[in-house]
């Protein structure tokens, strides 16, 4: 079971709200996951950003893989290195 950490999408049209979970990466981008831990808000300005610090590097020590995308924002918030 090949585990991601990565963006869900919600909210309206044209208006995005993502929340940052751990899943599948077989499960659909919208669908099934396991846990949540945070939440990205890219309209507000500047973007907010929340997140469980604990529980990312509980998942990356047990083999989660970021995507390229919330590696980044990860990385903007100093939650990773």
């Amino acid at each position: 079971m090949a585990v991601k950490i990565r963006l869900r999408r919600m909210g309206a049209k044209k208006a995005p709200y993502y929340r940052i979970v751990v899943a599948d990466s077989r499960y659909p981008r919208d669908g099934r996951f396991i846990e949540e831990i945070g939440s990205y808000d890219p309209l507000k300005e500047p973007a907010e950003v929340k997140v469980d610090a604990d529980k990312v590097a509980q998942w990356l020590k047990n083999g989660a893989q970021p995507t390229d995308t919330v590696r980044a924002i990860l990385k903007r918030n100093g939650v990773i290195a």
